[in-house]
């Protein structure tokens, strides 16, 4: 994988989590299939359908796929049993090590910060599963922004700028999903994609 970072020197760094950072995608697209299953789904979860939804808080995801396969369920329950499922196979995530190593490079020299859709209890884990937590002074979630917008919204972006202690047009934001890209340029932020379905 080739990143095209810009030129220049930044004040922050802004990394997602699921798809940038670890390759855990498919273990949370193996928890969504089983737990919809579950709720009647009687079909393979769209996979393209899956990843356009990238970045989206959980409550909202399992929402779209609940209207999307006409399917009755509490979003909150539905959520509470697709994490399970996640944190049960966590082990099996690995890294995205291009993204890693320029986190590392920087880690010592510069504020930076998670900015993801998925929930604490999802996110804490993942990062300790991968050995990354200590990278991080920062995790922002939807929970922790006072509107709950998540991702295509640009405030926990923003959020994790004032936290950090920079301005928006400071900050790099590294990047896998539709969501979050335009989350971050709404913000006024420099975007890296990374290509998580190499």
């Amino acid at each position: 994988m080739k990143l095209e970072i810009p030129a220049g020197d930044f004040d922050g760094y802004i990394f997602d989590l699921d798809g940038t950072l670890i390759d855990s995608m498919p273990v949370h697209y193996r928890a969504w299939d089983q737990t919809l299953r579950r709720f009647g789904l009687k079909e393979p979860l769209d996979l393209d359908l899956f990843y356009k939804l990238g970045g989206v808080p959980t409550d909202l995801v399992a929402e779209t796929l609940g209207r999307h396969y006409g399917l009755r369920l509490d979003p909150a329950e539905v959520m509470a049993q697709k994490e399970e499922l996640y944190v049960a196979n966590i082990a099996g995530v690995a890294l995205i090590e291009p993204v890693v190593a320029v986190a590392r490079k920087f880690a010592p020299t510069h504020p930076m910060a998670i900015v993801t859709g998925g929930t604490p209890d999802i996110a804490i884990p993942s990062l300790r599963a991968a050995g990354l937590e200590g990278l991080f002074s920062l995790v922002v979630t939807p929970l922790d922004v006072p509107t709950g917008r998540g991702k295509p919204a640009p405030d926990m972006f923003l959020l994790a700028a004032q936290r950090m202690g920079v301005s928006p047009e400071g900050c790099l934001v590294f990047e896998d999903a539709e969501p979050g890209i335009r989350a971050a340029q709404a913000a006024k932020m420099r975007v890296v994609r990374v290509d998580s379905r190499r």
